[in-house]
């Protein structure tokens, strides 16, 4: 019964750790660094992005669409929209603009 109750309490702790690894507060850490990450390398003033999409462990990415405007004065250009991968091993991020069905 002691044996029982022992394995029992060793796999639920175990598996407490796995589940503050995907806590609301982890999650939200991670969404702040890759938004944070993303629009700084964009050289937007202030663009409008989505919410993360999380792909699977697999590719290990996070992207993130852009909108807004780029430069200033004359050679300012609006409408601007990027896309954005954040690599959650890495931490780095790469940036491409992207355009609508060939808008």
């Amino acid at each position: 019964m002691i044996k029982t109750m022992t394995i029992a309490a060793t796999a639920m702790l175990v598996s407490a750790h796995y589940a503050g690894a995907s806590s609301d507060a982890a999650w939200n850490a991670l969404f702040a660094k890759v938004n944070g990450t993303c629009i700084g390398q964009s050289g937007m003033d202030t663009p409008e992005a989505t919410a993360p999409v999380v792909f699977d462990d697999a590719t290990g990415k996070v992207a993130v669409l852009l909108r807004g405007s780029m430069g200033k004065g004359k050679s300012k250009v609006k409408n601007v929209n990027l896309i954005c991968l954040y690599d959650k091993k890495t931490g780095k991020a790469s940036i491409e603009e992207y355009r609508w069905l060939g808008r």
